[in-house]
């Protein structure tokens, strides 16, 4: 008689948001090395610390960070639909009252 297949341990892969400094360096195209040599300059200019309790850093900040460094942050958050809703929310009830 065959026994039912155990299920595996992990059901589906979870990508971390926080992730070690080797990764970080990856990310940036350097060894771990290279990253550790530099990692003070790149402090200085805002790049996001490791987390104080656990080491690891946040993926998401690392990206926004080199975005930002790249001008691509800017062009994002001038598509972005919630920047400056008000001031055209103020513009359609101004058009609208002047209609009726």
């Amino acid at each position: 008689m065959r026994s039912a297949p155990r299920p595996l341990s992990i059901r589906f892969a979870v990508d971390p948001r926080d992730i070690p400094s080797f990764k970080v360096a990856r990310r940036l195209g350097l060894s771990e090395a290279g990253f550790n040599q530099v990692k003070d300059r790149l402090f200085a200019r805002h790049f996001p610390r490791p987390d104080p309790d656990t080491g690891l850093y946040d993926l998401k900040a690392v990206d926004y960070w080199m975005d930002k460094r790249s001008g691509l942050a800017e062009v994002e958050s001038a598509h972005d639909s919630s920047v400056g809703f008000n001031e055209r929310l103020e513009r359609l009830r101004g058009t609208s009252r002047k209609k009726s």
